[in-house]
């Protein structure tokens, strides 16, 4: 009798290099089945947004063709998964899933309840590491308790040694099944955008997938990794990696990025203060994950408790300005345009338009968050979660409440000759520098020669900045006296 096959199934660890279970399940010498399925039932609220299924198709698209290339296939179903999986080794007689770790609060569950069902029908269900570098449940406190500050979290991650080395894609082709259960179609699941295409820029930034991802970690080692630890903050030039994405989608690993700067480090030693920096972000991403895993309510609830009584001002007019660059800052809109035309944005530029919400304009962070989950190819339950609890002040390790970014003088510091905000508020081309980041500080003649009318070609700011900061530390002082 043929042996019965695996299912190898998977999420966000969509590559054949540095994937355990994959490497778990060639060693069974079985027949596998790879399949990846669109479960938009049990995430609830945290389904996918859209630039994420525009991520999606594409690295999927290009998973199936390395799988192609080894001799396999991957088998797309859309459902519930646990229903998926469950009338999958029926179909195919398989009694084994082999499948990565997720991490987000539904994702835990979901494991829990097909591992418990699998286990009583006799089957099994493995799960492997493979998207942190250190399981989130490992670092601890002297106290045996979870990290809330970074630092430590970090020192103690570093404590733990080096990160385990990453696994080499198969050599050989995969075992295949006697015969293929049937796959949906790609293209029918609609992930992509149609009438508007709005992801026509994302096509000209991004290549999803694994060999995409390759690429764009040898650019940073070749490029911006020597400059990083004081370039990473400046949007106008090419100063990060740009891996978010592949590493939220599992394009690449975590550890292949480590080993890789490692070895870089270890060749060319005039790059360690960028390389360190870059892995200290990495344990940094990681610390988020942390956080979820022991916070599970960190995406909904405030991590520090007393902000629930927070002041906020629930303003859906201010709310559209933002979201489409049209607050009359111009670091602010530049950011949010380069999110909608390529569907990332500069972390920096992340943490200035972040703070111009929550304390300018004093709007839940939790809005936020959502528009951020729907236009981000990176958004990341973790780290969206996190981050912008952080700029809130209301997260584990936070800015302190009182950091009300001044976006003038973040535009001044940042891009300092306006190519970033010139890019993407090309309207605002022709101000001179000293203006750009304060237009309506500019005298009529400056404006007029730039052939820009306040509140016609760009608009006036919607709020004054040092009146707005003013208002959110007396909103800030409402929950320090409780």
């Amino acid at each position: 009798m043929a042996a019965a096959p695996v299912l190898l199934w998977f999420r966000q660890d969509l590559r054949l290099a540095d994937h355990r279970a994959l490497s778990a399940a060639v060693a069974t010498e079985r027949p596998i089945i790879p399949v990846y399925i669109l479960d938009d039932e049990t995430p609830g609220a945290w389904r996918m947004g859209g630039a994420s299924r525009w991520w999606l198709h594409k690295s999927l698209e290009a998973l199936g063709a390395d799988l192609e290339g080894l001799g396999s296939r991957l088998m797309l179903r859309r459902g519930a998964s646990r229903d998926v999986i469950t009338a999958l080794m029926e179909e195919t007689r398989a009694d084994s899933v082999y499948v990565s770790r997720s991490y987000e609060p539904w994702a835990r569950r979901l494991e829990t309840e097909i591992a418990d069902h699998l286990d009583s029908k006799g089957r099994t269900f493995r799960r492997f590491a493979g998207g942190l570098l250190f399981e989130p449940e490992v670092p601890k406190t002297k106290a045996g308790d979870p990290f809330k500050v970074f630092t430590p979290y970090y020192k103690a991650c570093l404590a733990l040694g080096p990160p385990k080395p990453p696994l080499p894609r198969p050599k050989s082709s995969l075992s295949a099944p006697a015969n293929w259960p049937r796959s949906e179609d790609l293209d029918g699941w609609g992930l992509l955008p149609r009438n508007p295409d709005w992801a026509d820029g994302f096509c000209e930034t991004w290549e999803p997938g694994e060999a995409g991802a390759e690429v764009r970690l040898q650019r940073f080692l070749d490029g911006a990794m020597a400059g990083y630890s004081d370039k990473r903050n400046r949007p106008d030039i090419e100063g990060t990696s740009r891996l978010s994405p592949h590493l939220h989608f599992g394009d690449i690993s975590p550890h292949r990025c480590w080993q890789a700067v490692e070895e870089r480090l270890a060749a060319d030693g005039q790059g360690a203060k960028g390389g360190r920096s870059f892995l200290r972000e990495l344990v940094w991403r990681e610390f988020s994950y942390h956080l979820l895993f022991h916070w599970p309510h960190l995406p909904e609830k405030a991590f520090r408790p007393e902000f629930e009584a927070f002041p906020w001002d629930e303003n859906a007019a201010a709310l559209k300005a933002w979201q489409q660059g049209q607050t009359g800052y111009p670091i602010v809109d530049a950011g949010m345009r380069e999110l909608w035309q390529t569907g990332w944005m500069h972390n920096r530029v992340r943490m200035i338009t972040a703070s111009f919400l929550i304390k300018h304009l004093l709007i839940p962070w939790q809005a936020g968050e959502d528009w951020f989950w729907d236009t981000l190819v990176d958004a990341d339950l973790a780290n969206n979660s996190a981050s912008w609890q952080w700029v809130a002040g209301s997260g584990a390790d936070a800015a302190p409440y009182f950091r009300v970014f001044n976006p003038i003088l973040q535009g001044k510091k940042f891009d300092p000759k306006g190519a970033y905000v010139r890019r993407y508020a090309p309207e605002l081309s022709k101000l001179p520098d000293d203006y750009l980041h304060a237009p309506w500080e500019a005298p009529e003649a400056a404006l007029s020669a730039a052939g820009i009318t306040l509140g016609k070609d760009y608009p006036e700011p919607m709020v004054d900045h040092g009146k707005a900061r003013q208002r959110a530390l007396q909103a800030y002082d409402v929950i320090k006296k409780r």
